[in-house]
C-alpha cells in the first residue's frame, strides 16, 4: 500500500475538523480562490508515532487549512532528497494503478525543476505500461525543444526518452519562442484529449489523474507567480507568461486543482535555493495567504506535500 512505503519516510497527517474550526476562528478570514475538496480516497492514515524526532509534539499545530477552512494539509516528511524521490515515484505508480482500474488510461502532469531528477527512479522498467499513459507539462519555456533550457530536453536523458520509447504520449509544445502562440496550441491540445483519456469536468476543465507540482520560495507553482494576471486567471486552461529573458506557458490554477490527485514535492538545496524552501513551505501550508499573494497556498487543502526534513523544518513553529 502507498502509505506503508519507504521505511525512511514518516507520515504526518493532520485531519481533525476541530483544528480547522479553531484555525478559522483564530485567523482573519482570507479571500481568493477556494480549491475543490480533496478526493477522499487519497487521505493517509495518522501515523504520528513514526514522525521524525520532535515532530509528534507539534503535530497539533500544523494548521494547513487556515486559508480556506476546508481541512488540514496532508504532509509526508521524509529523511532526505532520495527518500522524497522514492515516495514520489511510488505515488506515480499507485496513481497509474488506480487510473487503469477506473478508465484504462493514465493521464498526468509534471513540472520542471528538481522533480525531474526525482522521476529518474522510474526510468527503464517499472510497473507502468507507458503505452497507456499521456503526459502534459505543468509549465514549459517557450523555446525550441532541443534548447538546453527546455524542460523536455532536460527530461529526455533522465527518464523521458525511456518512457517515450515504451509508448508514452507527451503533449509537447511546438518549440517556438512565441508564448501566446504556444498557449493557444497547448489549449487546443488539452481540449482535444479523448474523454476516456482525460475527461473534462462540468466546467470543461480536463481532469488529470495526477499532477506533480513544484514550488518556489516565492510561492510560484508552474509559471504562476504571485500577484500576476497568470495567477489570477480562472477561465483559461493555459496561460502564457511573457518575460524579457524567458517566456513560458503554464497550466492555469483551475486545471491544477481539477486533478484527482495533486502532489507537491520539496526537498534539498540548490544553487537557485541555497537555503532550501522551508520558509516557502511554511507560508504555503500555514500562512495567511491567498492564491494571488502566494499561489502554492491554493493547493494546501488538496495536495499531498512530500517534504524532506529541511523543507518541513519550520512547520508548526
Amino acid at each position: 500500500a502507498l502509505w506503508e512505503m519507504v521505511s525512511s519516510c514518516s507520515v504526518l497527517l493532520v485531519l481533525a475538523a476541530a483544528y480547522a474550526a479553531e484555525a478559522a476562528s483564530s485567523h482573519p478570514k482570507t479571500t481568493g480562490f477556494v480549491p475543490a475538496p480533496l478526493q477522499a480516497p487519497f487521505r493517509s492514515p495518522a501515523l504520528l508515532g513514526s514522525l521524525p524526532a520532535g515532530s509528534a509534539g507539534r503535530a497539533a499545530s500544523l494548521r494547513g487549512g487556515v486559508a480556506t477552512g476546508l481541512r488540514m494539509a496532508d504532509i509526508k516528511v521524509c529523511d532526505d532528497v532520495d527518500s522524497v524521490g522514492k515516495a514520489l515515484c511510488q505515488v506515480v505508480e499507485e496513481s497509474y494503478k488506480d487510473a487503469m482500474k477506473q478508465k484504462g488510461h493514465f493521464a498526468f502532469t509534471i513540472p520542471g525543476g528538481s522533480i525531474l531528477k526525482m522521476l529518474s527512479g522510474l526510468s527503464g522498467k517499472s510497473s507502468i505500461d507507458w503505452s497507456k499513459a499521456t503526459m502534459a507539462w505543468v509549465n514549459h519555456r517557450a523555446v525550441p525543444l532541443d534548447d538546453e533550457t527546455s524542460t523536455d530536453f532536460k527530461a529526455q536523458s533522465l527518464f523521458l526518452k525511456s518512457w517515450e520509447e515504451q509508448g508514452l504520449r507527451v503533449i509537447k509544445l511546438q518549440g517556438t519562442t512565441d508564448a501566446a502562440k504556444e498557449e493557444e496550441a497547448y489549449t487546443a491540445a488539452l481540449k482535444a484529449l479523448p474523454a476516456d483519456v482525460c475527461p473534462p469536468n462540468a466546467d470543461g476543465v480536463p481532469v488529470f489523474d495526477l499532477s506533480l507540482i513544484g514550488m518556489g520560495t516565492d510561492g510560484h507553482i508552474g509559471s504562476l507567480y504571485p500577484n500576476t494576471p497568470a495567477a489570477a486567471e480562472r477561465e483559461k486552461l493555459v496561460v502564457s507568461v511573457v518575460k524579457p529573458a524567458s517566456s513560458s506557458i503554464s497550466l492555469s490554477l483551475p486545471v491544477m486543482l481539477a486533478s484527482k490527485r495533486i502532489v507537491v514535492a520539496s526537498a534539498g538545496k540548490s544553487e537557485k535555493y541555497p537555503l532550501g524552501k522551508a520558509e516557502g513551505v511554511k507560508r504555503a501550508v500555514e500562512g495567511d495567504e491567498t492564491a494571488d499573494s502566494f499561489p502554492a497556498s491554493a493547493l494546501r487543502d488538496k495536495a499531498l506535500w512530500i517534504l524532506d526534513q529541511d523543507s518541513a523544518a519550520l512547520l508548526g513553529k
